[in-house]
């Protein structure tokens, strides 16, 4: 959990209170979806979010395994 934490803080850095304006999590449901980063608004992201809940708490998830590790 702490290290979902760590993740989504440090991915939403400088964009904290409108996580859709981060450029790295645009770049991520760009990579994933195919979908242009600069073209994700607010109800794109959390649009995206919702469909893909399962994926997500999975990946967050995984990265506290990773933390595990170390």
């Amino acid at each position: 959990m702490r290290s979902a934490m760590r993740f989504l803080w440090n991915a939403t850095r400088g964009h904290r209170l409108r996580p859709w304006r981060s450029e790295y999590l645009r770049w991520r449901i760009e990579t994933y979806s195919g979908r242009e980063a600069h073209t994700i608004g607010a109800s794109d992201f959390f649009r995206f979010i919702w469909q893909e809940k399962g994926q997500l708490i999975r990946f967050l998830g995984w990265t506290g395994k990773l933390d595990e590790g170390k």
